[in-house]
């Protein structure tokens, strides 16, 4: 999720007070009938699991709790939802600890870590980011690994990439050429994470679909439509494929360094991650916003969990009050569809608490994944790449 256009909304997502799930659609007009108010009911009668908690307890590695300024700004940072809103949630959906991904750098990352973590120390971690509004500076690349240094000494646990880079940063952070992903300045960086054991969760690319002509072949038409921003198709933007190649060069060069590829990776193709995942020792993957996408699969998916069932992490990529982005809202109904995806064999559900299915018209499918597999997926392996066990 963009932190731009999460900000863009912030007052009027404010106002709803309470963390919920589904929204309530705008009267239908009479004549033809949109898109956008057409909403099917299955007429299948298939066996329907509601997992209200999971088998084991969660680490759910991905989330947005608070926001940092974008490129080229300064200022605080920014909470979508209070902590005293989150726990109950947790509580109840058996969710042991939250990531907070996007805590920045400096002083912002020291407000975040003390309004989340010295507050709450068994409940929430925070990941650091970089600094890229410091990129001109002749001495960035020293500078930024020191600066990893010192997020490291306050209390930050991993490194956070958005796909800022790669499809935002520029040479003049937000005008001139785009920054490539493998960009040699950012090699002190990647070894600084490894030698601190920092894992990198870095956000490369975005769904296929979107790099390519929002038209009536692209099955999230609707997607983009609704978010025209979101498509990397034309300009000056690399094609999915440079960037996930770029990126793949950077794991090649810092072999010590623990990577986590955020959304699979490349959900649409796993036979690709899996040749990613066996050249790369030190690649994991996270599926945050993602079962959309491996639940139309469930066989492919299933054989996936259980080839790498020790490098793959419990993500959901939520974020409070983000009423616009319902695959990833924060609330009970959420954390019910991921578990029913992975404990049961349930068939033909919805992937995202919404009306409409927000990413494409289809619907997911369970995995029925066995308890060796979901203890790990749920907890043990966050646990062990982040040094609590």
């Amino acid at each position: 999720m963009k932190r731009r256009t999460w900000l863009g909304a912030a007052a009027a997502l404010g106002a709803v007070g309470q963390l919920g799930c589904r929204r309530e659609p705008k009267a239908a007009q009479p004549g033809e009938l949109p898109l956008s108010q057409f909403e099917p009911r299955s007429m299948l009668r298939v066996k329907e699991t509601r997992v209200e908690r999971p088998r084991f307890p969660v680490i759910d590695f991905h989330t947005h709790l608070s926001w940092s300024p974008g490129l080229g700004k300064e200022g605080g940072p920014q909470f979508p939802g209070k902590v005293e809103e989150l726990l109950p949630v947790m509580d109840r959906k058996g969710i042991r600890m939250m990531v907070n991904f996007t805590g920045g750098r400096g002083e912002v990352l020291e407000q975040v870590i003390a309004y989340l973590v010295k507050a709450h120390p068994d409940r929430f971690l925070v990941f650091t980011e970089p600094w890229w509004n410091r990129l001109a500076d002749p001495n960035y690349p020293k500078l930024q690994a020191e600066e990893l240094e010192r997020a490291h000494q306050a209390g930050a646990r991993g490194l956070k990439i958005l796909k800022t880079l790669g499809l935002y940063l520029r040479e003049k952070v937000t005008s001139g050429p785009l920054i490539k992903v493998d960009d040699p300045r950012f090699d002190p960086m990647w070894e600084a994470a490894g030698a601190l054991k920092m894992p990198v969760a870095i956000h490369t690319a975005d769904p296929e679909a979107f790099f390519l002509p929002i038209d009536r072949f692209n099955e999230r038409w609707e997607e983009l439509h609704a978010h025209p921003g979101w498509s990397f198709y034309g300009k000056d933007f690399p094609s999915s494929a440079e960037l996930h190649e770029a990126r793949n060069r950077v794991l090649a060069r810092h072999r010590k360094t623990q990577f986590v590829c955020l959304h699979m990776g490349v959900a649409e193709d796993l036979g690709r991650v899996s040749e990613w995942m066996d050249r790369y020792p030190n690649m994991w993957v996270e599926f945050g916003a993602r079962i959309g996408e491996l639940g139309r699969q469930p066989r492919t998916a299933r054989k996936f969990f259980e080839k790498y069932q020790d490098r793959i992490l419990f993500g959901t990529d939520a974020v409070p009050h983000g009423e616009q982005y319902p695959q990833q809202i924060f609330c009970d109904e959420l954390y019910e569809i991921y578990y029913r995806f992975l404990e049961t064999e349930d068939e033909y559900f919805d992937y995202a608490p919404a009306r409409i299915p927000p990413q494409g018209r289809w619907k997911i499918y369970g995995l029925g994944l066995p308890e060796k597999i979901l203890k790990k997926v749920y907890h043990d392996n966050a646990a062990r790449l982040l040094g609590l066990t």
